[in-house]
């Protein structure tokens, strides 16, 4: 036995342990816990039944918040996920919450009554940029009376529409409505995930009310970043690969 190449070997791995630790500890959100923050987007026009079905196998195997389907999907989501601790949320009004009040409504309640445990809700932009804010509110107050006690509402926020006053209005409506997250979405503004934003949001809605974002997150490094600026949950696509890299590192 070659002790003095065992213990070389040993204390290669404890420095290699260390320098892992040293910067994991840089972020205030440990690789490992960046998993159970992940919210796998399968919102694409082009994903199939037997897709939603595989990629539901995958965010149960890495343990992630939730998926995300559109209410076609949702029944088959729930079967696939019933078991797990990961959650079946489902786009309501997307994407522009365009819709009336009442088909909104109708959507969130068949997406509880199939199995869905989040709410992805567009907020009724139309509304807000024509100064409509009490149609939006209600809108809104609706989804939150469906869903009470039964489903968590995420209002989606896609911030880069509205001008600096419609922002401060809409996220102050969205915490009076009573929400429990607000999703800052940015399939529009082109940028991506930016922790500005979550700052922005964190400073008018307080510490009652949660925050999403979305937008290109392809790194854990990156999901590092967005969760120590205040993110409690991120959308994307790139799930996997971000999840196997956090319980790499762990």
């Amino acid at each position: 036995m070659d002790i003095d190449k065992i213990i070389k070997e040993v204390m290669e791995q404890v420095h290699a342990q260390s320098t892992a630790s040293a910067v994991i500890t840089d972020m205030c959100c440990d690789a490992f816990e960046v998993p159970s923050r992940l919210e796998h987007s399968l919102l694409n026009p082009d994903v199939c039944v037997d897709k939603i079905r595989e990629e539901c196998l995958s965010a149960r195997r890495y343990c992630v918040a939730a998926v995300c389907v559109a209410p076609y999907y949702v029944s088959e989501a729930a079967d696939s996920l019933r078991g797990s601790s990961v959650k079946v949320c489902a786009a309501i009004g997307f994407p522009h919450g365009a819709m009336s009040a009442a088909a909104k409504a109708a959507e969130a309640r068949e997406c509880i009554k199939n199995g869905a445990q989040e709410l992805d809700v567009a907020m009724n932009i139309l509304a807000v940029k024509s100064g409509r804010m009490s149609d939006a509110r209600r809108d809104l107050e609706e989804i939150v009376s469906v869903a009470q006690g039964k489903a968590q509402v995420k209002a989606v926020f896609e911030h880069c529409v509205y001008t600096d006053d419609e922002k401060v209005s809409v996220l102050n409506m969205a915490r009076s409505c009573g929400v429990d997250f607000v999703k800052i979405q940015n399939v529009l503004s082109g940028k991506g995930a930016d922790v500005e934003d979550i700052r922005f949001a964190k400073e008018i809605l307080g510490n009652n009310v949660k925050i999403k974002i979305d937008g290109g997150v392809k790194t854990l490094e990156k999901a590092q970043e967005l969760i120590c600026a205040g993110a409690d949950r991120i959308g994307l696509t790139a799930t996997v690969k971000i999840a196997q890299e956090a319980l790499g590192a762990k």
